[in-house]
């Protein structure tokens, strides 16, 4: 099997003043002479270490079983700056959006050989990552348009802001949650309900009539249940 290269870099973010770190993978037979769809995993570091990012795209790509794409992962400093950057009360939170799609984006199209379609660019994320994967989705609708989100931490706030989701935009949403997320042991000591706002989000994304594929997964808020979904969703939105 032939395999994609994954390399390191760093990008300054004006936004957020500080370096960034991005995983870049790209395909075996990747061309500047070719366009791709890129894909932006938040939590880059786990997708690819702990959910095997590299070995499922290496595979569904030579299987035939999806289109070549780009993927971008970009790692979380410690659990303090994912929050911050992640959820919407977090004083990063309004940089880091900026940062997705007015300079990692920019930097891509510059760098890479990546499709300029919105429908082409894919946002990723588990838990907290994947609440601001959604959420890049509701900011920039004619920059993102696709997204994989496992477990996202959905609170009020987060429901009201998914109502601003534009109309008339070709949303492709694949949502899982686990089945056993009734109580999740967060990292500031509290236990929250992940599934009853899981299936809240559902029904909204429903009545907005906002394309999304949701599934229930046997399973707890770990990468144990994510893991071996994500060929699921890999091959749901990073479709040929």
């Amino acid at each position: 099997m032939e395999k994609g290269s994954l390399a390191t870099t760093m990008l300054y973010s004006n936004a957020l003043q500080e370096e960034m770190k991005l995983l870049i993978y790209t395909p075996a037979n990747y061309t500047p002479m070719m366009t791709y769809p890129v894909a932006i995993a938040n939590d880059g570091n786990d997708y690819f270490q702990l959910g095997s990012l590299s070995r499922i795209l290496d595979e569904k790509i030579e299987d035939g079983e999806i289109d070549e794409h780009i993927v971008v992962g970009i790692p979380y400093i410690n659990s303090e700056d994912r929050r911050q950057k992640y959820m919407p009360n977090g004083e990063k939170h309004d940089a880091y959006l900026t940062f997705l799609a007015e300079e990692l984006v920019p930097y891509l199209e510059e760098n890479y050989s990546i499709s300029d379609a919105p429908d082409e660019r894919i946002l990723m994320g588990d838990s907290q990552a994947a609440t601001v994967s959604l959420l890049a989705l509701v900011k920039y609708p004619n920059v993102f348009q696709q997204a994989i989100l496992h477990s996202p931490h959905i609170t009020d706030e987060v429901l009201e802001l998914v109502k601003d989701l534009p109309k008339g935009i070709d949303y492709h949403i694949y949502h899982a949650i686990g089945k056993g997320e009734e109580t999740v042991h967060t990292k500031d000591g509290q236990v929250k309900d992940f599934l009853t706002p899981n299936r809240q989000l559902h029904e909204q994304l429903d009545s907005q009539k906002i394309d999304n594929d949701y599934v229930e997964l046997e399973g707890d808020h770990t990468w144990k249940t994510w893991k071996p979904d994500l060929p699921k969703a890999i091959m749901r939105i990073f479709h040929k």
